[in-house]
């Protein structure tokens, strides 16, 4: 490791030193020392040994290098993270508190302490997945960030994911989790006759077996490259989302669809009419770089919609992006243009990724404040 790899961020303020170890995907691992802190290079994925191996490494070289004894350790909620086991196992050898830290409180945190904001801000948090307070995948939030504390204000719809996990790496699930959610189920065979399982995946959902919902914005995305014919089966994370987005920027401009989402009174975002809108176009292959870029134009649309209703009910003018999702420029700059029409201040990721390399820092700055209160 070389200090050029390292990222040192200036905080809104000082306060205890304490130790952060990150997400399970994109994993870094950061450090504090007065108001500054110090995210490693990327460390991984933790599904092998030798990122494990390579975190545990890591926290001893920055440990060592700022002459740092931190006095908490904060970590994911998810339990079976190597990163959340190693806090607890550091928090018990080193006699100090572990602190959890809800994993798009992280997000929205670590873009807080990039920007030195202290004030409340809402945060949009859009990504694959992240353990919610609940205990269920979340990954489409909006939440009031005030500081070591928030609130879930609102979520995307829940969708089911038959197989789990597996709805992540494989598409067409996704894909026929909403076919049966709109009442088509009965398509999902006929659909995707050359994925071996539909049968199977159509008896889970009609049974509610091994389907967990998610309000995941990733999962979304891999629902309408299922239902476009972009992507049954992802070689790589975030495969189907990275085509839809190439496919929409062949196509360019276009109107958002009228009517593709609504808000509901407990403040959910369903954007069902817009993938009912896109199955009914899609017979015609050559609508499908038009379909990718309406499904796009309409997420900024109704995102926006929700943002700035929120930012009223709220009286808060200032909106904060974070997660893996904006990543994807044509959502992230229509989504901007809309908010910064609504006269909001709109905060986005600067040295450190949006992504899940971000966490360590998010959960640095959460348990700071924390520990000072």
């Amino acid at each position: 490791m070389t200090n050029a790899n390292l990222v040192s961020v200036v905080l809104p303020s000082a306060g205890p030193s304490v130790l952060a170890c990150g997400a399970w995907l994109k994993n870094t691992v950061c450090v504090t020392s007065g108001n500054k802190a110090y995210v490693s290079p990327l460390i991984g994925d933790l599904d092998n040994a030798a990122a494990r191996q390579k975190l545990d490494a890591t926290v001893a070289f920055l440990c060592q290098k700022y002459d740092i004894r931190p006095e908490a350790v904060s970590h994911d909620l998810h339990p079976d993270f190597y990163s959340t086991q190693f806090a607890h196992g550091y928090a018990e050898q080193h006699h100090v508190p572990a602190i959890a830290v809800q994993h798009h409180h992280a997000h929205i945190a670590a873009i807080c302490a990039e920007h030195r904001i202290t004030q409340p801000v809402l945060g949009l948090a859009l990504d694959g997945v992240g353990l919610g307070s609940d205990n269920t995948p979340w990954g489409g939030e909006l939440l009031l960030v005030r500081g070591a504390d928030y609130q879930r204000l609102g979520h995307l719809a829940p969708l089911a994911m038959p197989g789990g996990d597996r709805a992540a790496r494989e598409p067409w699930r996704m894909a026929a989790a909403v076919l049966f959610q709109l009442g088509r189920g009965d398509e999902i065979v006929r659909r995707f006759a050359n994925q071996p399982g539909t049968k199977m995946v159509t008896t889970m959902l009609q049974r509610d077996l091994n389907c967990p919902t998610t309000s995941s914005m990733g999962r979304l995305f891999d629902a309408a490259a299922g239902l476009l014919g972009v992507n049954a089966i992802q070689s790589y994370e975030a495969q189907a989302a990275i085509q839809l987005q190439q496919l929409a920027e062949q196509y360019g401009q276009i109107d958002s669809l009228e009517e593709g989402y609504r808000i509901t009174e407990n403040n959910v975002l369903d954007f069902s009419p817009l993938l009912e809108a896109l199955i009914e176009r899609q017979p015609v292959k050559a609508n499908t770089a038009q379909n990718a870029a309406l499904f796009h134009t309409t997420l900024a649309a109704g995102l926006a919609e929700w943002v700035g209703n929120s930012t009223s009910k709220q009286d808060i003018k200032q909106i904060a992006l974070g997660g893996g999702c904006f990543h994807n420029t044509i959502l992230t700059r229509e989504l901007i243009a809309r908010l910064h029409s609504q006269a909001l201040r709109v905060l986005t990721a600067q040295q450190v990724p949006p992504n899940d390399s971000a966490i360590s820092l998010g959960q640095a700055w959460v348990a700071m404040q924390q520990c000072g209160q």
